[in-house]
């Protein structure tokens, strides 16, 4: 196994661990958003980063999953530049590139919804990395 894999699958089952050490709706919850990610992107990269955070990424991260004791956060790196007809964003909505989800017990998922938002968040990973770099050409 070449060490990304190794990372990626030590990731996951820190992951699982988590959702396991958790053991409430807040594990559950926290499994629900993780298999809607993959579901949304089955590319995508699990990671486990800043001591103790799951993190997806392809091309960059897309969102992390933190876990607090009144509510699940799903973070998006570059969620202020996503279009949320949905209005799924209930948190960090002042800040100059991140935006959050809030999932406070007993809340419902709009699945679709956030699936569309993660598909969002890839593409536009996507679309940075291919941006050309400027150079310059020393033409005057």
């Amino acid at each position: 196994m070449n060490r990304m894999n190794h990372e990626a699958g030590s990731a996951s089952a820190l992951i699982d661990e988590k959702i396991k050490e958790l053991g409430d709706w807040r594990g559950k919850t926290l499994a629900k958003v993780r298999a809607i990610i993959r579901e949304a992107d089955p590319e995508i990269v699990e990671e486990w980063k800043w001591r103790g955070t799951p993190v997806w990424s392809h091309s960059g991260i897309v969102c992390t999953g933190e876990t607090y004791k009144n509510h699940v956060k799903m973070t998006f790196a570059k969620g202020a530049a996503l279009k949320d007809a949905a209005g799924l964003f209930n948190a960090s909505l002042d800040g100059n590139a991140w935006r959050a989800i809030d999932i406070h017990e007993g809340d419902k998922l709009n699945e679709a919804a956030l699936k569309d938002l993660i598909r969002a968040a890839v593409a536009l990973n996507l679309v940075v990395k291919k941006k050309p770099k400027f150079r310059r050409t020393g033409n005057k």
